[in-house]
């Protein structure tokens, strides 16, 4: 059986070599030595002042909305994970949904400028697949109406634009560990930033609103355990690695493929980490007979967005034309570390099947 992703594990030993000194230690959790390396090594990396891990992505979101105070309307894209606006909406405000780019699949400056208005209090909008949108017209746009700029960069790890960090972006940009990941910790995420003084906040606030042995706030927990930063530490080396191999896969995929119709467009100024593989098929039908013929097979892609945001019987309706239509489109095929060329080349051949 072969998923839409396959978790990398590293060598048992590189692993158990970090157990050894959580034993040694006795420190599990609580802002350990594990979890302070791995924060370090994460700034060294990516190149960004601020590194706070967390628990999850969803957590990290929760914990940029919260330190930034935002209550009111946010404008965020319909095409994400439901963690973006369901972040917002554990956080008290509303989502208000800016139609997305139908090349790029990112909401750009021009569909966040029609939905601004005097209940706006923030931005949060999705790097799609690692995907990049005008990032420096955004950061005008928030400059210009005085509010926080929020990146969920769930799927970014290791994305550069223009040479910089994707992550020195925005007031804040957020990370999703999570074991599906092209860099994960198992379970896990990052709050980044480059303003010292919403980092100190946000740490007080993942410990409960800790400040020594004093309560400042109301706080959440979410810390991250020593075991889940040894995975990290491990993880940081091969992602190099990791992120050549998935390129290769991708490069493969491209020459294989015969999918017609438009083509999902990467931003020029980005170098991307292969997160995904994303196929914009042409039409539903389509692309639910290349599911059916894969699973027949046991080969199983993802559906990933669908369904657009903006349709969720939880939130109010809001037409997004581009975003509804996309998301019924588009289909993630395998992608990982470990898949095998005649893998890929028979998901390329099953998948051009359905369009003869």
């Amino acid at each position: 059986m072969l998923h839409v992703t396959k978790s990398f594990l590293p060598d048992l030993k590189e692993y158990v070599s970090y157990l050894e000194r959580i034993w040694e230690s006795n420190h599990l959790t609580n802002d350990g030595p594990l979890l302070r390396e791995l924060e370090q090594k994460l700034r060294e990396y990516l190149q960004v002042e601020h590194v706070i891990f967390v628990t999850n992505g969803t957590i990290a979101l929760q914990l940029a909305l919260k330190a930034l105070q935002v209550k009111g309307e946010v404008i965020t894209t319909p095409f994400s994970y439901c963690a973006t606006s369901n972040s917002i909406l554990w956080e008290g405000s509303t989502p208000v949904f800016a139609d997305i780019n139908p090349i790029s699949l990112t909401v750009e400056s021009a569909q966040i400028r029609a939905k601004l208005n005097s209940q706006t209090k923030a931005i949060l909008t999705t790097h799609v697949y690692g995907n990049a949108g005008d990032l420096e017209e955004q950061e005008a746009l928030a400059s210009e109406y005085q509010i926080p700029l929020i990146y969920d960069g769930a799927h970014a790890f290791g994305v550069t634009y223009k040479g910089k960090s994707i992550f020195n972006f925005g007031t804040i940009s957020t990370c999703s560990f999570h074991a599906t990941k092209v860099f994960h910790t198992v379970e896990g995420g990052a709050v980044m930033t480059n303003d010292a003084k919403l980092a100190a906040k946000i740490k007080e606030l993942r410990s409960f609103g800790h400040k020594n042995d004093d309560y400042f706030s109301a706080g959440i927990n979410g810390k991250n355990s020593e075991f889940h930063a040894a995975m990290g530490l491990v993880n940081l080396g091969h992602f190099e690695d990791i992120r050549n191999y998935r390129m290769w896969a991708c490069d493969l995929y491209d020459h294989l493929l015969q999918v017609p119709g438009e083509a999902i467009q990467f931003n020029s100024h980005i170098d991307r980490n292969y997160s995904y593989y994303p196929v914009l098929f042409p039409n539903e039908a389509s692309l639910l007979k290349a599911v059916k013929t894969l699973n027949s097979v046991q080969i199983n892609p993802r559906r990933y967005f669908y369904p657009s945001l903006n349709t969720l019987s939880f939130v109010e309706k809001q037409s997004c034309p581009v975003s509804e239509d996309v998301a019924i489109r588009v289909l993630c095929l395998p992608l990982s570390a470990e898949i095998k060329e005649d893998e890929i080349r028979l998901i390329s051949d099953l998948v051009n099947q359905c369009f003869n």
